[in-house]
């Protein structure tokens, strides 16, 4: 990374999980013995990451219940009174998370033993001269439980441009990324998704990706949720 590598992340938990269906909040759900956002925060902090904030809303005090006993990083609360989805999440934790570039990553994401690694080499691949925002992306085809259109497309030099209808893209978003805070000035009000933020990124010429091959899947599904503990407990 060129700069000041990331020590500050977002883990965003404000999501209703509707997905899942009855039982604890997504965030708190378990898989290989281990709730889904420790699994987050562990990944992170074994990443150098040192403060992290989680946005809360749906449930919010059995996750920030949660947490309270935490060490490692350390913890900060965003409260969102009305949900605010993904990009207004971040803008309204932006006086949290200070001036210089961050992670964000979903809380509901299992990796295999080199999660960490990839963000090492995510921080690594940052170049805040060229990138306002890098994204961790996988393989459609390898992705599990997964047969939608993909997310994006990957130039050769790193460069990624959103799938437009009704085509289809090579690489899904992991729900892993770097982002530099000015991709928030003068947000709209309200609730709005960080695709928002992607394509500013990406009309400057300054939206890019990394690939990940290792294993991972986001475990907002019964099914994702089962096929991770699977993956957990294999050798």
């Amino acid at each position: 990374m060129t700069g000041t590598r990331p020590y500050t992340a977002m883990v965003l938990a404000a999501g209703l999980g509707s997905r899942l269906g009855g039982g604890p909040p997504k965030p708190l759900r378990r898989v290989g013995g281990r709730a889904l956002i420790d699994r987050a925060l562990d990944m992170l902090s074994e990443a150098g990451i040192v403060r992290a904030v989680v946005n809360t809303h749906h449930r919010a005090e059995e996750i920030e219940a949660h947490l309270a006993g935490r060490g490692q990083p350390d913890i900060l609360i965003s409260r969102e009174r009305k949900r605010l989805e993904t990009g207004g999440g971040v803008a309204h934790a932006l006086a949290l998370l200070g001036s210089e570039p961050f992670f964000v990553l979903n809380s509901d994401l299992v990796w295999g033993p080199d999660g960490a690694d990839w963000l090492g080499r995510l921080a690594a691949g940052f170049d805040r001269r060229r990138m306002d925002a890098l994204l961790l992306l996988y393989p459609t085809a390898r992705a599990v439980h997964y047969e939608g259109p993909g997310d994006f497309h990957l130039a050769s030099d790193g460069r990624v441009c959103r799938r437009r209808d009704p085509e289809t893209a090579p690489f899904l978003f992991t729900g892993a990324q770097i982002l530099v805070p000015g991709l928030f000035d003068d947000p709209p009000p309200g609730a709005w998704p960080l695709t928002r933020a992607y394509d500013r990124a990406e009309a400057e010429g300054r939206l890019f990706g990394l690939v990940c091959e290792g294993a991972w899947l986001d475990a907002g599904t019964p099914e994702r949720l089962a096929h991770a503990e699977a993956m957990l407990a294999s050798p």
